[in-house]
């Protein structure tokens, strides 16, 4: 079938929104119809260039929602018709991973992902004949895509499509660090870093699992503002002085819990050191830039703090993003403030200059 598609054709340059092929899904494989997609930093890291990973050509987007359109043979768990979120990170149930409770990173079709291609090691997509590689074996910056069964959340139909896409990423990222990751317990202080998509999300889950105290540090007066209506309980304009003013808040100790959502390796040393001596926890969601490293002293983890990452915030995709999506539905999470923008999929590059002006939280692409 002809879609039509932003397609990522050179590092460096915008993207080209081209009519493409899409091939019918095979054994194992799902066509969705997209209706919503976000726009998310990892899109803009590989258009860059800078991604050492990245490939091209290719069609981005991977924070997508839509509907069933067609499933291949042997798929069981969603049916034509059902709504589903897309998962960058799939849960094939089988694996040694999806097996144990400690990870969410799915062993199953990784190898062939991290290269473009669907786990049969080909593609469906294709441009003039030639090839299209899939990226993070999703492509929701179209209107169609063919996916793997077991990288598909089946989701209740109750949730609008351009609220639930944000869990496909960004928003289960931040909620599942502080939920499944650090595993928040009741009663404690969690020093955030960063309000952005994921920092907000981990606001909100730190609030979800019953702390008491949700520090939320960050440059923008408006994104702070943004975390208190997430469950902030204070909010500070990052400095210099942030380890030290978090000591003296905490009685010289530190926080039971901090998350880091910049990016910034300058950042996460802040969050490994204002995390509390005894037991404190660091949580580093952030993806760092090529090359770079993050010093931790020793002495920080003999006094017994602790530093772990997070991808998608630990969600097992398939269980667990539903479990998410009934929670905002039942009002325990509020999407609304996270999307800033809603944009046409000819209007791809806008959401890639909006993020970089660092306008709005969340741009969301609607598919007519």
């Amino acid at each position: 079938m002809k879609i039509r598609a932003a397609v990522l054709e050179e590092f460096g340059k915008p993207l080209v929104v081209r009519e493409v092929d899409l091939a019918e899904p095979k054994a194992g494989e799902v066509l969705v119809r997209l209706v919503a997609c976000g726009v998310c930093h990892t899109d803009l890291y590989t258009a860059s260039g800078v991604d050492p990973s990245g490939y091209a050509p290719t069609v981005l987007g991977h924070e997508g929602a839509g509907v069933v359109e067609a499933i291949g043979e042997g798929v069981s768990s969603v049916a034509v018709g059902d709504h589903v979120v897309t998962l960058f990170s799939p849960q094939c149930r089988e694996c040694i991973h999806c097996l144990d409770p400690r990870t969410n990173l799915c062993l199953a079709i990784r190898e062939q992902q991290g290269e473009g291609y669907l786990p049969d090691g080909t593609t469906r997509l294709s441009l003039d004949g030639e090839p299209l590689r899939h990226f993070m074996g999703t492509s929701t910056f179209a209107e169609y895509t063919v996916m793997p069964e077991i990288a598909l959340a089946n989701i209740s139909k109750e949730a609008p499509l351009d609220h639930a896409c944000l869990f496909a990423c960004g928003l289960s990222t931040g909620l599942g660090a502080a939920i499944y990751t650090a595993k928040v317990e009741p009663g404690t202080t969690c020093v955030v870093f960063g309000a952005g998509m994921v920092g907000l999300g981990a606001v909100a889950g730190a609030r979800l699992q019953g702390a008491e105290r949700i520090i939320c540090v960050d440059l923008s007066d408006e994104r702070l503002e943004l975390a208190r209506g997430q469950g902030a309980t204070d909010t500070w304009t990052a400095g210099p002085d942030t380890v030290e003013r978090i000591l003296e808040e905490t009685g010289g100790f530190g926080a039971d819990y901090t998350f880091e959502a910049t990016g910034l390796v300058s950042v996460m040393q802040q969050a490994v050191e204002s995390a509390r001596m005894g037991w404190g926890l660091c949580t580093v969601a952030g993806v760092a830039g090529k090359g770079e490293t993050l010093d931790i002293i020793p002495r920080w983890l003999i006094t017994g703090r602790r530093v772990c990452g997070s991808s998608f915030g630990g969600v097992k995709g398939r269980d667990q993003v539903p479990q998410l999506i009934d929670r905002y539905l039942e009002g325990e999470i509020d999407v609304d403030p996270f999307i800033s923008h809603s944009l046409s999929l000819d209007e791809v590059n806008r959401g890639f200059e909006l993020m970089e002006a660092q306008d709005g939280i969340r741009s969301v692409i609607a598919f007519s």
